[in-house]
């Protein structure tokens, strides 16, 4: 990396995710606090207190390509960190369950809403041959912050009844960090250009990015890619049919793999197993350090093999861990097989999906239509986040774990022609080459 100037900006923007990672496991810590505080009984508990940061992010997924694309990439993320900031402060002072649960919904909100504007900004301002591993810095750093969370909670267990409130408010820390920092990032320059017409800002970004630019020359390229778009046209326009159908099997398939299914009820998977409760250790911190060594080896990997290549390894590691795991629940073998299998596939999962996602569903949408795209793709992946792991614990008892784990199996054999057979590779191609490639043309 040449510039240390766009490392910064990447790692500052990409410290979205790690409030992302933070925010969404802190509250595991706080669950039986809770619930033993408010007494609500187990639906409230669970739909109002402990799933409001995720109906939260579902709306920010679902929204967040508007302040995205009307008030910039810049201001929307910097919004983002006042709403983690707001949110932790608030429910660590709650008083009562419906004020936890809506301060719980605005951290939700800055969830959602960075998934789409986090990649949106880093994919625009690096360079194609860097894109890959830059943008991955936002996976990287959710699970950073997922580790970072269970560590906490495990550090701030022990300090008294109101446990519970520091561990949801230290988050404000990293927080106000987060917010210092992407006030020292510049605007997008692919943003000014096409929704400002700011030649000059535009410029100013460009030369810090490539030096050797021929800066004139690129923003030409940048503004008549815009000028030849329809501006009435959306993402469901027909000659973007190929780019969203990625988008969506991109973000089906990664929660179709159950790695949400896995994270959210990994205690109760290993109990089925046979493992006694203090596993609850193991699958947490254990679970943690394995996402982020292959996070890493992911992270730099991503440009030199590119993103089709770690999803084959990603989805054959998926099909071998899986496929263990439903045939050793099926032949009722207990001990440590199921957790082997487990890290297994955590690993596959780091190495490809958990690595590319964010950075393919970034790439394939053209400039004036990155933000709709990226909360297509987002929305997708929250509103199966959502459906999935809440079917798990019936599904368990109706048709059993090994049925299940067999059912992920088959989908990510699914996934593996999916990759086979249409996903592009996007390595080192620029994102207007990268819109002419994918584009339907009549």
């Amino acid at each position: 990396m040449k510039h240390r100037k766009i490392l910064f900006w990447s790692i500052a923007v990409a410290l979205a995710g790690f409030l992302f990672g933070f925010d969404t496991v802190v509250i595991s810590g706080a669950d039986l606090s809770l619930q033993a505080l408010w007494q609500k009984g187990e639906f409230f508990h669970g739909f109002v207190v402990m799933a409001s940061a995720l109906w939260g992010t579902v709306i920010g997924a679902i929204f967040g390509g508007i302040p995205t694309d009307k008030f910039g990439r810049k201001n929307t993320l910097i919004w983002i960190g006042v709403f983690y900031f707001v949110s932790a402060v608030g429910s660590a002072f709650a008083g009562t369950p419906w004020i936890f649960a809506f301060f719980r919904f605005l951290g939700g909100l800055g969830v959602g809403a960075s998934t789409v504007a986090a990649p949106a900004y880093v994919s625009e301002i690096a360079p194609s041959k860097d894109r890959g591993k830059l943008v991955a810095l936002y996976q990287f750093n959710i699970v950073f912050g997922i580790l970072v969370a269970f560590l906490s909670n495990y550090l701030l267990s022990g300090i008294g009844e109101n446990a519970w409130r520091w561990m949801i408010g230290v988050e404000a820390f990293p927080a106000f960090v987060y917010t210092l920092m992407v006030f020292a990032v510049p605007k997008s320059p692919r943003w000014l250009l096409v929704k400002k017409g700011d030649k000059v800002a535009a410029a100013k970004t460009l030369r810090i990015i490539d030096p050797g630019m021929d800066v004139e020359a690129q923003m030409q390229r940048i503004l008549a890619d815009h000028q030849v778009a329809d501006k009435s046209e959306t993402i469901f326009s027909q000659k973007y049919r190929f780019p969203l159908m990625l988008a969506f099997l991109v973000a089906f398939f990664n929660q179709f793999s159950g790695i949400n299914a896995f994270l959210y009820y990994a205690p109760r998977i290993f109990e089925i197993a046979g493992l006694e409760k203090s596993s609850a250790l193991l699958s947490s911190v254990g679970i943690g350090v394995t996402n982020l060594i292959f996070t890493i080896i992911g992270l730099s990997l991503i440009d030199r093999f590119g993103r089709k290549q770690l999803m084959y390894i990603g989805s054959v590691g998926y099909i071998v861990s899986l496929s263990l795991v439903a045939i050793t629940f099926a032949l009722g073998i207990k001990g440590m097989a199921v957790p082997v299998f487990l890290f297994l596939f955590i690993a596959a999962h780091a190495i490809g999906q958990g690595t590319v996602i964010w950075v393919f569903i970034s790439e394939i949408f053209p400039n004036h239509l990155r933000a709709s795209g990226q909360a297509f793709g987002s929305s997708v992946h929250w509103v199966l986040a959502a459906a999935i792991p809440s079917l798990v614990p019936m599904l368990f008892t109706k048709i059993g774990a090994a049925t299940v784990f067999a059912i992920f199996a088959f989908m990510m054999t699914l996934q593996l022609v999916f990759v086979w057979r249409m996903m592009p590779e996007t390595k080192g191609v620029s994102l207007e080459d990268l819109e002419k490639q994918l584009t339907f043309k009549k």
